[in-house]
């Protein structure tokens, strides 16, 4: 960016923030999906006022089998009684494979039937072609629903994951169907330069912070589509009440907020899932912390840290 660039003229204060929340997961101590307490998580979630977004990275989405996923999607929509939601959609590859866009487009019909709106979740086929390809593969996808979301995603979370350049992304935003996107580079000056780059092409197009590593993001006109959300939904909604409100005490509760995402987004990054696991355990909302088999674990010696975490985020929401 250019050096007499600054940031503070971004911030928008006192602005409605739309919030999405990646549901995580959650596992029984035999090793399979808890859909009781999975239902439990997205009414709750709900409840507060942010969008569910089901079968995401959160949600084990690149290791969990097809019956799961569709389980998933009903389960939602049984519990949202035709309330938003968005869900991931990912084709499955390897390494070097070729885009091939009809998993993809069923993935997409599967999730708009159960009344979701799609998250284009990356995969080798689509983030392996040069950029002239990557704009025209979603704009096949884009004949295939009415609305959806772009994803750009960090390889520390998936290896598939890419952050597009600029005039890729500027190309999305004229996709009329493509109607926000979630950006986890896990840096800040990329997000800023989307978020220009939406002010000047497309005001209305939402760019949903995916940084868990600065949630403060919506200080400067992101929204966001977290995973760190799924921890406490509660405490979300009470942070983005406090800056719609111009309250002050939105900056302590952010704070606390921010300092459980860098614990819990430490190297490895896939880990935070575990992580938040063992925080939902904490608050009585699951009984147990296990994630899906095949995914990276955080110690136990985690869990008085998360703990101390807790009851700070109680105290200022109380």
């Amino acid at each position: 960016m250019s050096p007499d660039f600054r940031p503070s003229e971004m911030i928008r204060p006192q602005r409605k923030l739309t919030g999405i929340s990646a549901i995580l997961l959650p596992f029984t101590e035999a090793g399979d999906v808890d859909w009781t307490a999975l239902q439990a998580h997205i009414l709750r979630t709900a409840e507060t006022g942010l969008m569910p977004a089901v079968n995401m990275d959160t949600g084990f989405l690149n290791l969990i089998d097809e019956p799961t996923k569709l389980r998933v999607l009903e389960m939602t929509r049984e519990v949202l009684h035709g309330a938003p939601f968005c869900a991931g959609a990912y084709s499955a590859d390897e390494p070097g494979a070729t885009w091939c866009a009809d998993e993809y487009l069923r993935q997409m019909e599967l999730i708009q039937q159960h009344g979701g709106m799609p998250v284009i979740f990356q995969s080798y086929g689509l983030t392996g072609q040069a950029p002239a390809q990557i704009v025209a593969a979603y704009e096949q996808l884009a004949a295939g629903c009415d609305r959806f979301l772009a994803f750009e995603l960090t390889e520390d979370l998936l290896p598939f994951g890419k952050t597009y350049d600029l005039e890729t992304y500027a190309a999305l935003l004229k996709i009329p169907q493509c109607v926000g996107a979630k950006h986890s580079s896990f840096r800040r000056e990329p997000e800023w330069q989307r978020l220009n780059l939406r002010d000047e092409l497309r005001p209305d197009f939402k760019v949903y912070t995916g940084n868990d590593l600065a949630i403060d993001m919506v200080m400067y006109g992101s929204d966001y589509l977290l995973g760190l959300s799924t921890f406490g939904p509660d405490y979300f909604a009470r942070r983005d009440a406090y800056w719609l409100a111009g309250d002050a005490r939105f900056y302590e509760l952010n704070d606390w907020l921010q300092y459980l995402g860098m614990f819990a987004f430490r190297d490895p990054s896939p880990a935070y899932k575990h992580s938040a696991a063992q925080f939902l355990k904490l608050r009585g909302w699951i009984p147990c912390d296990n994630t899906c088999p095949g995914s990276p674990t955080r110690p136990d010696s985690d869990v008085p840290i998360l703990a101390e975490i807790m009851r700070k985020l109680d105290a200022l929401i109380a």
